[in-house]
């Protein structure tokens, strides 16, 4: 059957005019990779958010996964997330050959709680399993608590690695999410569906110059070309070492120019995601859902527009979504709880682990939330929602 209405999908990309040009100025240019638009773009979102140094990368989770490595993950070391995130968050570990755990969410943010936290971390300490590196998840663009888990850190000896896929654009007390001040690494994403896109791509912020030099080498097979470094005496000027095991994350100069031209817009980009949550909260008001909080100190980015329902029946969850896809509404779950995915429960975790986390799981709903999304598709999107939760 022919349905008129055009499909609102949950987030898209938004490319002007000017991002093409950018990426048609590298593909007529010398370098398509390796060249100089690449260190220009870390350069760049460094600057952006105030971190000392970036370094770019295929994507988020290849920056995910040198971050650990960089910080000396191993097998006998654990790694804890929260299970309300991407796989991608967990799974970093897992490539180290590191164990992971999960810490419980706070319902009303979606956010890793810090209470949970403090909890395990008391539990784990008398059990002598505390974590190496904890990975406080930016969910939906809005910063954990992080002066919070910071203090922790200190009193327990663990290295945060903050996952800010979601985030770029967003503040966290006044600070830009990404300047490192509460940790040792920050990842930053640039898929399509991000506040903003290099096509595929990723970055890690960081303050520290040894971990940054770690991450650029590890991109890049592990290899060296700085004379200064090498172990051996150089053959030529074409002499490089390969010094550790590392692989090809390498981003391309293409990718890097769309990135430069994209983060020209990105106050722009936050702010129109901002109005459009507003309108979302206004047009929500009076129905039984609830969008999730933002703390006060927090300018979220705004990367997802996720409601809860207050039902908490699978079926009536099941039977909304399918109801809004049936209407060429495309919503989405972000995100199924992490440690009841078949791989994760062949490690041991089972359902009841983490209930905050699963309960989200049964009534949580992305809304479309992108630039260029218009009133109208906003009321379009509540009085369907509307219709659906009164069946």
């Amino acid at each position: 059957m022919f349905n008129p209405k055009p499909t609102l999908p949950y987030g898209r990309q938004t490319i002007s005019e000017a991002d093409i040009a950018a990426v048609v100025n590298v593909l007529r240019g010398p370098f398509l990779t390796q060249g100089p638009a690449v260190p220009l773009f870390e350069k760049a979102v460094a600057e952006k958010v105030g971190a000392a140094y970036g370094v770019a990368m295929n994507s988020a989770t290849s920056a995910l996964h040198l971050a650990c490595l960089a910080l000396e993950l191993g097998p006998d070391d654990w790694l804890w997330t929260t299970p309300i995130t991407f796989v991608a968050s967990a799974n970093c570990a897992r490539y180290c050959g590191a164990k992971v755990d999960f810490v419980d969410i706070d319902p009303r943010t979606g956010l890793m709680s810090v209470k949970a936290l403090s909890m395990k971390l008391e539990t784990a300490k008398r059990n002598g399993k505390l974590p190496k590196i904890v990975v406080p998840v930016h969910l939906c663009g809005t910063s954990c608590e992080m002066k919070s888990i910071n203090k922790l850190a200190q009193e327990y000896g663990f290295v945060i690695l903050e996952d800010a896929s979601h985030a770029i654009g967003g503040n966290y007390r006044g600070h830009p999410v990404g300047n490192c001040k509460y940790s040792s690494i920050t990842v930053f994403s640039f898929h399509p569906v991000k506040i903003i896109t290099t096509g595929e791509g990723g970055l890690a912020t960081t303050n520290d110059a040894e971990l940054a030099q770690k991450m650029a080498e590890l991109r890049s097979h592990g290899i060296t070309k700085d004379a200064k470094r090498f172990e051996h005496r150089p053959a030529g000027p074409w002499s490089y070492e390969q010094q550790n095991l590392g692989y090809n994350y390498r981003i391309t100069d293409i990718q890097a120019a769309l990135g430069l031209s994209q983060l020209q817009g990105l106050d722009g980009i936050v702010s129109e995601r901002n109005r459009q949550i507003e309108r979302y909260r206004e047009l929500l008001a009076e129905m039984p859902v609830k969008l999730l909080s933002i703390p006060e100190d927090v300018l979220s980015s705004l990367h997802l527009a996720v409601i809860r329902l207050a039902e908490t029946e699978p079926d009536k969850h099941r039977l909304v979504f399918e109801g809004m896809r049936a209407a060429s509404i495309g919503v989405q779950l972000h995100y199924s709880p992490v440690h009841l995915q078949p791989y994760y429960r062949r490690l041991g975790f089972r359902e009841g682990d983490f209930p905050e986390a699963e309960a989200y799981g049964t009534n949580a709903m992305s809304l479309p939330l992108f630039p260029g999304l218009h009133d109208g598709d906003q009321q379009r999107v509540v009085r369907t929602l509307a219709e659906l939760l009164a069946a």
